[in-house]
């Protein structure tokens, strides 16, 4: 399972702001192999999303949340004014960074 962070710009402020989670979930099919996603709030009109996926590699995964994200920016209504910042595997310091 990767975890893929994709990163959004949208309208600023928390008033009315989409489930984003459900509306991005919406878009995906069995073969995509999206289990779960996560929504986390940065400064007003940053958000990132955090996909939960299984793929054959990172760059399939990397790739799948990039596309998955890019058809509920360009085909929801509720994502109009959102565009897509990044689209990216979460680095995590191992045990074997530290000198």
């Amino acid at each position: 399972m990767y975890l893929i962070h994709v990163r959004l710009e949208g309208p600023g402020g928390a008033a009315g702001q989409p489930d984003l989670a459900t509306i991005v979930s919406s878009y995906a099919g069995k073969a995509d192999g999206l289990e779960h996603i996560t929504v986390h709030q940065g400064p007003p009109g940053d958000v990132t999303l955090g996909f939960f996926l299984l793929a054959d590699g990172l760059a399939a995964a990397e790739k799948t949340a990039a596309h998955l994200a890019g058809q509920a920016v360009s085909g929801h209504p509720e994502l109009r004014e959102f565009r897509i910042l990044e689209a990216e595997a979460v680095l995590v310091p191992g045990p074997w960074w530290d000198s």
